[in-house]
């Protein structure tokens, strides 16, 4: 079944991708076990898991270059199955490792795929110099693909994935092996794109989620475990509205239990380093919210001149959900099925 979570606000009401019951079995293992969630125009997901969770196995069933087990995944309306070319058409997609015609140079494979996605004569040529300008391949459009470096051959994969202006857009770690201008400048073209198209990103980059996406889905051995916006995901986080003061000087027993007598601390960790010390403070979680700490710090620090470094609220770790939420990196096999 369908998870039932809703697209974001001011997303199209119909959504553009609707996964439902899908499931993929190799052998007596299951790759992607009943998974089901849809995706708006205007949003971006972040697919999110540990190594071996059945992200690739889901994105290769969604764009029909592997067939499900069970279950359906319909695209713009037409089912990945039974309308495989169709679907496909209006799919714009960057797989891992964007594997491509080594020996061809970049303006060549991009004339290919023009003609692969049915564009010829003006239609080609703008959109081919469209999707050069947008990845910025202008420099190295003469050269061989093997020729390229690791970061630029991933801009040759993303160009191809959005020549044809495709309404919905699938990328498996699109920014993988990108320094970190280009993956600025990437982010940057995502978040632009984003507003026409409905965009689904694997990543094991996390604060790439926080970066370009509008949701979060995280999966686990083959299941979804959480959905839900990178807010409301960081609030699941034992550190959403925790408070981290960081103190110079010498720290004391006495400072600490002075930090522990605030209302409303649950409970205090505490990190020496070198000559200063960082207690980060966590509020007592109630059904209302958390107890909010950090004025109380605040004037504490102040009422006992002590010597602070640094002193910020947290708005939750998405490390720390993620890491909660998924119980190991490997399937049993040691590595996700392809």
């Amino acid at each position: 079944m369908a998870s039932g979570k809703q697209p974001s606000a001011g997303a199209a009401a119909e959504p553009m991708i609707v996964i439902d019951g899908l499931t993929k079995h190799f052998g007596p293992f299951t790759a992607v076990d009943g998974i089901g969630f849809s995706v708006a125009k205007g949003e971006v997901l972040g697919f999110l898991g540990p190594n071996g969770a059945g992200k690739s196995t889901t994105m290769k069933m969604v764009t029909g270059f592997l067939a499900p087990s069970a279950g359906t995944a319909r695209v713009c309306g037409h089912d990945i199955v039974t309308s495989t070319l169709e679907a496909q058409r209006v799919i714009g997609y960057l797989p891992e490792g964007a594997p491509a015609y080594g020996d061809m140079t970049v303006r060549g494979f991009l004339k290919f795929i023009a003609r692969v996605r049915r564009l010829a004569g003006a239609d080609a040529e703008k959109a081919i110099g469209s999707a050069v300008e947008a990845t910025e391949l202008e420099g190295v459009l003469e050269q061989p693909i093997d020729t390229l470096s690791k970061g630029f051959r991933r801009r040759v994969g993303l160009a191809q994935a959005i020549l044809h202006n495709p309404p919905v857009l699938i990328m498996d770690e699109p920014t993988d092996g990108l320094d970190p201008n280009q993956k600025f400048e990437v982010r940057k073209l995502i978040k632009r794109m984003a507003a026409e198209k409905a965009i689904v990103i694997s990543t094991h980059i996390l604060e790439e989620v926080d970066a370009i996406c509008t949701r979060a889905l995280i999966i686990d051995r083959g299941r979804i475990v959480a959905d839900g916006t990178p807010a409301e995901l960081m609030a699941r986080s034992r550190y959403h509205n925790a408070v981290s003061l960081t103190l110079g000087g010498r720290t004391t027993v006495e400072m600490a239990a002075k930090l522990r007598a605030i209302a409303g601390i649950e409970s205090i960790e505490v990190s020496p380093r070198g000559d200063e010390t960082t207690f980060t403070l966590f509020p007592v979680r109630t059904g209302e919210g958390d107890t909010v700490l950090i004025d109380a710090v605040a004037r504490l620090a102040r009422e006992e001149n002590w010597q602070v470094r640094a002193l910020y609220g947290e708005a939750g770790r998405l490390d720390e959900v993620f890491r909660r939420l998924t119980r190991s990196d490997t399937n049993g096999s040691g590595k996700e099925a392809a």
